[in-house]
């Protein structure tokens, strides 16, 4: 396993982190004892940062890696997710950032996220969502960085909405976060634009999430692929977009033709190979996914080539109304 440090925080964090998403619900039947056995093994191949939030099985998976962490906690960075307080999701523009993150709200679900995890202290607290309505006044970082001081928490960030996620730069340039999970892959590019310039020039953590586009980019789907009832992914691909995202998916597979990578190989590959990038973190739902993600590590990088021509890929899809 490879390791990169992550931004300015001073963390050196494994290229390939676990997400837990999956451990949690959402996607479908999951037993706890291959939650528990991908955890392990990706812990045993050299994995250092795992990725959850509260909203995965509402405390969930953060209560499993918990379990498994009680003899491992020395080796692992642990980063969760804390949610805004009720209200729409993203956040609307008129939304007041003082009823979305009030104190006394972050500082309570806070200790909510240390008692699911086991812990004393979380390494990176990240804001689940965020809308640019917020940035003239951030004032909830004034609170996460008093819980700083107070020991609760290392570093703190966001985890970029996804429709907006150039929502944060501001942030990013303003010093205001330590770290922002992102979404980039080989369908959604836009980030190389000015986000990851960004966090490279300010010393920003880059985590990385939906590396496969949640699934499409393994290759493994065709046109007649279903989704069990309670899988996200039944709703997120309804109507026409499975079939586009399998078409589009299609001309990834012939563009690396040759290359000696799999689909997936090549989506965290391509992930990789941007500087700005600390970890990505695919989910893992079993030891042999574990392996698999990790194995990834060790493989020689994106040739400069291949990385030029998966350039051509970028899919503005824009919520999947355009970009057919």
């Amino acid at each position: 396993m490879k390791f990169r440090k992550l931004g300015r925080t001073g963390l050196n964090v494994s290229e390939i982190g676990f997400g837990a998403w999956a451990i949690g619900g959402s996607w479908g039947p999951q037993s706890e004892s291959d939650s528990v056995g991908a955890l392990n093994r990706a812990l045993d191949l050299g994995v250092n940062f795992i990725d959850t939030a509260a909203g995965y099985g509402n405390g969930k998976s953060e209560q499993i890696i918990g379990r498994v962490l009680k003899t491992r906690r020395d080796e692992v960075i642990v980063a969760t997710k804390t949610p805004p307080a009720e209200g729409p999701w993203p956040p609307s523009p008129y939304c007041k950032l003082s009823d979305r993150y009030p104190e006394k709200y972050l500082r309570a679900n806070i200790e909510e996220r240390l008692r699911n995890l086991g812990t004393d202290r979380i390494d990176i607290l990240q804001l689940h969502t965020w809308t640019r309505a917020w940035n003239r006044n951030p004032e909830c970082f004034e609170v996460l960085r008093n819980l700083k001081k107070e020991g609760k928490v290392r570093f703190v960030g966001i985890s970029t909405p996804e429709h907006d996620q150039n929502s944060v730069i501001d942030l990013m340039k303003e010093g205001w976060v330590d770290v922002v999970q992102v979404i980039y892959n080989i369908f959604e590019q836009e980030p190389a634009a000015e986000l990851l310039p960004t966090a490279l020039e300010k010393g920003v953590g880059i985590i990385v999430r939906v590396v496969f586009d949640e699934g499409s980019l393994t290759g493994k789907w065709t046109p007649e692929t279903t989704f069990p009832e309670g899988d996200f992914r039944r709703n997120y691909f309804q109507g026409d977009r499975l079939g586009r995202a399998v078409e589009r998916a299609r001309k990834v597979a012939l563009e690396i033709q040759g290359s000696g990578l799999t689909m997936p190989q090549a989506a965290i590959k391509f992930v990789l190979a941007h500087a700005a990038v600390g970890t990505v973190i695919p989910g893992m739902r079993s030891p042999a996914q574990a392996e698999s993600n990790c194995g990834v590590s060790g493989l020689a990088d994106i040739s400069p080539e291949l990385l030029v021509r998966l350039h051509k890929h970028s899919w503005n899809r824009g919520f999947w109304y355009g970009g057919k």
